[in-house]
């Protein structure tokens, strides 16, 4: 169980490796056992991290009860809901890098035998997944779980009742009084954005994937099934350890299918899919775009989560969780219940004994036989938009087919400025550029637009495309990730006011109807602009990442 860990603790040739050992308290016992590395990204800073630092706590706890060497240590996060809408949101994508980097560098060079990372926030997940899959050491991810719901006058709120805040004063719909009620009780305390957002769809495309426990995305922040999960976390580890199951037995193929048909079933955020497939290529597995459509096609959305539904994640615990979907999904022939988890069992395993969905005293959750959508909501889109591939959120509450004239805006602070202005019209096609993975660089997410749109009553009429990305939290007729993006002289860098852009679902295409002279036109008169950084992370990641298509990875060729 010790094959790593005893390069460091048994060689006779490395004393004063030993001696530290000796200096942090461990015995001579203690070195024959196996190591785990125990990762939080908690920090003080951000609701959704707040309290991962005791959980880990709790984690190193149960890893010492079961004859194991539990050694904490960090890595950082990046709060997306407090950097959407600044310059500081370029930082957001990059962090999962770093995460990435960091735990792979900690646990390659200290070798531990296992990995527990405690996380909460969006790319603290990808981010350690990634980790895991490169170091390939035994490895459970524990999440940190959701935020409970908050109150005003009677309102239910959660984060993004806060970023639509916004939309609604400028548009003059919101008393003084009502904004900063909205403001000050939309976050009650420890946990991530509550709907389907994409911390809560990661957490659920990981616990379908099999590299977390059962009910692990599903448990709230602040209950005690979730210090029930650290603790079982503990034996989880030493069972791996024990019986040399890898990251890599569990990362197949078909359990990332598993995880995206969860993640379209769920009505899941935009960026599973940029996730999933660097997530995919950490383990050596080759995930695409176009995976994501196969499934799509084949699997109905029956979730009525926010951000376009009714309910949060919390409500979802109560009726069984993300095991009651899986154990439904499975039952109608949706997964593939072979495969391997963190529990040493197969997805079929651990939910023989989960709870089985009533549709007489829930609607979360509705029948395959009758779905908000029968087909999935996540929509890959071609054309001469995005020759590469670009990615639609679309519930079918907003239609399947969007034509209209464009208002072109070179990043979102000009957005926000046209809106305050209001150069955007119903029926406009929205069009943000130049904020893609080196554009930018950092590929934000648009979610200050989205919401800014939605609040001041837009929401239903106009359409949005950028080779940005979108949080989880976005909703409306929205296109994101096309490939390729301006920065790199994508067709999106040559659309102008005015210009017709035609966006069909039904077909998967995106175009702009201009004629080729136009076209060919203006590309000889286009420049490539320089980067927008001339130093630091940004910069690295600006002349290292891969495209929106290749999961904007920054460590391949």
């Amino acid at each position: 169980m010790n094959k790593y860990s005893k390069t460091l603790t048994q060689d006779p040739t490395l004393p004063a490796a030993q001696a530290m050992f000796y200096g942090i308290g461990l015995t001579e016992t203690d070195l024959q056992k196996a190591q785990v590395g125990i990762v939080s990204t908690g920090y003080d800073g951000n609701t959704c991290n707040m309290h991962l630092n005791k959980l880990a706590e709790e984690v190193k706890t149960a890893v010492w009860d079961n004859e194991l060497v539990g050694l904490m240590f960090h890595t950082i996060g990046v709060s997306d809901g407090m950097s959407n809408g600044t310059e500081g949101m370029r930082y957001s994508l990059v962090s999962r890098e770093v995460i990435a980097d960091s735990i792979e560098t900690v646990c390659g060079a200290q070798y531990y035998d296992g990995l527990i990372a405690v996380v909460g926030c969006d790319k603290n997940m990808p981010g350690a997944l990634i980790a895991m899959g490169r170091l390939n050491r035994p490895a459970i991810m524990v999440y940190g779980g959701s935020i409970a719901g908050g109150h005003w006058k009677g309102q239910e709120l959660n984060i993004i009742s806060a970023f639509e805040a916004l939309g609604q004063k400028i548009a003059g719909t919101i008393t003084p009084e009502d904004f900063k009620g909205v403001i000050q009780n939309a976050c009650p305390g420890a946990g991530a954005c509550g709907g389907m957002y994409t911390a809560n769809t990661m957490a659920s495309a990981i616990e379908a994937l099999g590299m977390a426990l059962p009910y692990s995305s599903s448990n709230p922040a602040l209950s005690k099934d979730k210090s029930e999960e650290c603790q079982q976390a503990g034996k989880a580890i030493y069972h791996l350890l024990k019986h040399d199951i890898k990251p890599r037995d569990i990362m197949t193929r078909k359990a990332f299918e598993n995880a995206i048909t969860v993640v379209v079933a769920l009505g899941g955020s935009t960026n599973a899919v940029l996730h999933l497939i660097a997530m995919a290529k950490s383990a050596g597995v080759s995930i695409t775009q176009d995976d994501f459509q196969k499934i799509s096609d084949k699997t109905p959305l029956i979730a009525d989560l926010k951000p376009s539904g009714k309910y949060l994640m919390n409500e979802l615990h109560r009726h069984g969780g993300v095991p009651a979907v899986m154990k439904y999904l499975l039952k109608k022939g949706f997964l593939h219940g072979d495969c391997l988890t963190v529990t040493g069992k197969t997805i079929a395993e651990n939910l023989a004994n989960a709870k089985d969905l009533d549709f007489s005293t829930q609607d979360v959750i509705l029948p395959l036989e009758k779905p908000i959508k029968e087909t999935g909501h996540l929509q890959i889109l071609y054309g001469n938009l995005a020759e590469q591939g670009s990615v639609a959120k679309i519930t079918g509450k907003e239609g399947e087919k969007f034509t209209g004239p464009a208002r072109v805006f070179n990043g979102e602070f000009e957005l926000i400025k046209g809106i305050q202005e209001r150069r955007v019209q119903a029926g406009d096609v929205v069009v943000i550029r130049y904020v893609g993975p080196k554009g930018a660089p950092g590929m934000p997410e648009m979610l200050k637009p989205t919401s800014a749109i939605m609040g001041t009553g837009l929401g239903k009429s106009v359409a949005l495309i950028t080779d940005g990305r979108f949080s989880g939290g976005t909703h409306g007729f929205v296109v994101g990730h096309i490939t390729p993006e301006a920065f790199d002289g994508g067709l999106i860098a040559l659309v102008e006011d005015n210009d017709v852009i035609e966006i069909d679902i039904q077909n998967n295409k995106i175009n702009l109807l201009v004629d080729e002279a136009t076209i060919a036109k203006r590309r000889a008169t286009w420049k490539a602009p320089n980067l927008n950084v001339k130093s630091g992370i940004l910069l690295k990641y600006a002349k290292q990442v891969k495209t929106a298509a290749d999961g904007c990875v920054t460590d391949e060729e």
